[in-house]
């Protein structure tokens, strides 16, 4: 998985590409360890072609993380993707555009 940041002002986009497993979910837990000064983020799935139960507990953390400084926007989610978020619960609790 590749992941591209962009921040503008207070606003960090966050692009993946690729899947979110086991395997690349440390990695994004890394490059977004530090979100000192982000008051909305935004993680852009366009690319994303799988998540799994990994996955679903980084953006899990995220979520919590934002909430207490901000916001979190899961934006242009793949079908597939989709039907993961709405099966476990996420769609519930995660702003997806």
């Amino acid at each position: 998985m590749t992941i591209a940041t962009e921040t503008s002002g207070k606003t960090l986009t966050v692009k993946l590409d690729g899947r979110l497993d086991t395997i690349t979910s440390p990695d994004l837990e890394q490059a977004l360890s530090d979100l000192t000064g982000v008051a909305h983020l935004v993680l852009d799935f366009t690319k994303i072609t799988y998540i799994s139960s990994a996955g679903l507990r980084v953006l899990l953390a995220l979520q919590k993380r934002m909430g207490k400084q901000g916001d979190m926007i899961v934006r242009h989610v793949d079908k597939m993707v989709m039907e993961v978020l709405e099966m476990s619960g996420f769609v519930d609790i995660l702003t997806i555009e």
